[in-house]
């Protein structure tokens, strides 16, 4: 009697126990589906704000193939754009807004490719189909020529049209360049041929601007040869001097020799300084230098 008593008593333990976790789960359930509304709603607003950025981003897309086909018939097709606009600012209330988003992707698109070149000046070409690379030549703070290279990008990255001087080694810089991957492994050696190229030659014409008793002798188009001939105060001699500018990545000379009929002069302490100053500073400015120490005219 005791043991079927005791199983009586479980049983019904066990029923109070099924009952108070249905109660339990009753009770939980209008929290559960409001916590499943909420999660729907978030879902549906997260939907449709996708939807209107895929929008936004496909109404940008026409923009940008609309203004690239406005810049290319520019000149040609002036009273077509005139409609397009108008049609535009009918078609949509966000138009002009959608149209300034449009410009400030291309001019973030074209500072990304200013990034990307190092700082060089990028423009678009007329064309569209690839971007013209500006490399500005400077010496002692003064800016000079500047030179322009248009890169085609398909099929692949490509020197186009340009007016690099011949007499820089453009296509070896070129062939030498991973510029595939890197455009700065073409245009920084580039740059410091086009700028050592335009020191020398505006050294040279401050030679001929400040030194008039400085007598030019010979000189190339590449400025990496320069005779100059110096008279000399006191014995009224004359001094040859060959300037060789055989790194034509810098517009200081590597090689330097004098000629004149006076050799122990050459080996005086005041002409070894001279040697020093023109192999060591701008000619110009040596020549101010020698000068002033006495030893040309």
């Amino acid at each position: 009697m005791e043991g079927s008593s005791t199983k009586g008593v479980l049983s019904h333990l066990s029923l109070l126990e099924v009952q108070t976790r249905s109660r339990k789960a009753r009770a939980q359930q209008p929290s559960r589906v409001k916590e499943l509304q909420k999660k729907a709603e978030a879902l549906l607003a997260q939907r449709d704000q996708l939807k209107a950025e895929i929008q936004t981003h496909k109404d940008l897309q026409k923009l940008r193939a609309s203004l690239d086909k406005q810049h290319e018939e520019e000149e040609e097709e002036e009273e077509e754009e005139e409609e397009e606009e108008e049609e535009m600012n009918e078609d949509s209330e966000n138009s002009q807004l959608l149209r300034l988003m449009a410009k400030q992707t291309q001019l973030k698109d074209l500072l990304h490719a200013h990034h990307i070149s190092g700082g060089y000046n990028v423009t678009k070409t007329s064309q569209g189909k690839g971007v013209c690379v500006s490399v500005v030549t400077a010496y002692e703070g003064v800016f000079l020529e500047t030179y322009n290279l248009e890169l085609d990008l398909k099929p692949r990255l490509r020197v186009g049209r340009h007016n690099v001087p011949p007499f820089i080694p453009l296509t070896r810089l070129v062939e030498q360049s991973g510029m595939q991957t890197d455009i700065r492994t073409l245009l920084d050696p580039l740059s410091q041929h086009l700028n050592a190229f335009a020191g020398r030659k505006q050294q040279l014409k401050l030679v001929k601007e400040l030194h008039k008793s400085v007598e030019v002798l010979e000189s190339n188009v590449l400025c990496s040869l320069l005779v100059l001939m110096f008279t000399l105060p006191a014995e009224k001699a004359v001094v040859l001097c060959s300037l060789d500018y055989t790194d034509h990545t810098r517009s200081l000379p590597t090689r330097l020799h004098f000629e004149c009929g006076e050799k122990e002069l050459l080996d005086s302490p005041a002409w070894k300084r001279s040697r020093s100053l023109l192999q060591e500073t701008p000619v110009h400015k040596a020549l101010t230098t020698m000068r002033e120490m006495g030893n040309i005219v």
